[in-house]
């Protein structure tokens, strides 16, 4: 039962009260005080903690948490510090028994913007032991540094501690989740004492970025054969050198080819120009027919000899799908005004307004996409009238 003190000193009551407010809720008696609220009470009562311990002992407290040697002074940005982040019910003391973990000096620097070490230093000051094995933190503050240790955000995050191996996957995760190069936070967790399976390399800056319309930006999720090539070609590197880096920092191992060819470049990329955005790898509808056509047009090459190419970079066309054998700008231009897959049924709306942005029939849409592989399960007379082209 939680009761108020005997003392009427205003100094007293506050010290017997959890917030050191002078108000319920009160120290129970039974319990232990925890280190945190001597703390506490010397920031704001501007006493000593040995002059806390002192008072509460005098008032009864016999069972009070702190270490061998306390401080001299406490100021009140040290209150923050030593409260428990781990804490998920009531606000709580870090316990001085025990190693203060990795998470609680990145969350208590990020919340406070100062740096790692600067935390350390001062909980140990306070009397509290670090858990890892004294080795140097950084010294620069990072708000971000906590979501790099954080494995698994969520009701079931676990957090890295001291000395862990970190997987490849959680510097990918981390990085995507702070839009930070992998690179960036493979570094920063290094420096925090924690292992990699590999060892960061500046070079893997350029295997690690894809450069596009908008600059370059960091690679996430998974990797396209044509930013392998690329990077392999401007590296002098082989694909296969290439494909087996990006797999030890963290990528799942990608089918590259022995022998590139000289148009690969050209048809990977999704403007045909040989460059980023590349084509990234549609493991449930497969390859869109337009983008072969595309790329036969572009290349000189027939649309069967493309899309074979294609296959063998891992970018398949679906079994529906009946490739014509030459090009005709025609399908290309009606291809872009459609929006469904393959995996779709194709409806009288759909050619209705395939028809009205090409300018051809609804009979003659609806023939050429049947003969192009889609499924037009509508049992419907589509008129052979040619539709007006649509202004926008």
């Amino acid at each position: 039962m939680f009761q108020a003190p005997e003392s009427l000193d205003p100094d007293d009551r506050r010290i017997a009260s959890r917030e050191v407010n002078g108000r319920r809720p009160w120290l129970e008696p039974a319990e232990q005080v925890p280190y945190g609220h001597v703390l506490h009470a010397a920031a704001l009562l501007r006493w000593s903690p040995a002059a806390v311990v002192a008072r509460l002992t005098a008032m009864g407290r016999t069972d009070i948490q702190h270490p061998e040697a306390l401080p001299d002074t406490v100021a009140l940005d040290d209150i923050p510090l030593v409260r428990d982040s781990s804490a998920k019910c009531r606000p709580a003391w870090l316990d001085v028994g025990k190693p203060v973990s990795l998470r609680q000096i990145l969350e208590s620097a990020g919340l406070a913007d100062r740096g790692p070490a600067d935390v350390a230093r001062r909980l140990t000051a306070l009397g509290y032991r670090l858990g890892g094995d004294g080795r140097t933190l950084p010294e620069s503050p990072d708000r971000g540094d906590a979501t790099l240790i954080s494995v698994n955000p969520g009701p079931y995050v676990k957090w890295l501690d001291w000395d862990d191996e970190v997987p490849a996957s959680q510097v990918l995760s981390a990085a995507a989740h702070l839009r930070c190069s992998p690179h960036t936070a493979a570094t920063r967790l290094l420096a925090f004492g924690l292992r990699l399976p590999y060892t960061p390399d500046p070079g893997d800056e350029l295997l690690l970025r894809s450069s596009g319309e908008h600059g370059a930006r960091p690679l996430y999720g998974a990797q396209s054969i044509g930013h392998i090539l690329a990077v392999a070609q401007e590296l002098g590197r082989s694909p296969a050198d290439v494909a087996a880096r990006l797999t030890e920092l963290g990528w799942a191992q990608p089918v590259v080819p022995d022998h590139p060819e000289a148009d690969d470049l050209t048809i990977l990329s999704e403007e045909l120009d040989g460059r980023a955005p590349w084509l990234l790898k549609n493991t449930v509808v497969g390859l869109q027919m337009r983008h072969i056509l595309r790329a036969a047009l572009t290349t000189g090459r027939s649309p069967a000899d493309i899309a074979e190419r294609l296959a063998a970079l891992g970018h398949w066309l679906h079994e529906n799908a009946k490739l014509p054998e030459t090009v005709d700008e025609e399908d290309i231009r009606l291809l872009e005004t459609v929006d469904r897959s393959y995996l779709d049924n194709i409806h009288l709306e759909h050619v209705l307004r395939s028809a009205s942005l090409t300018g051809r029939s609804p009979a003659d849409v609806a023939a050429r996409l049947t003969a192009l592989g889609h499924r037009l399960p509508d049992e419907v007379d589509y008129p052979e009238v040619r539709a007006s082209l649509a202004t926008s």
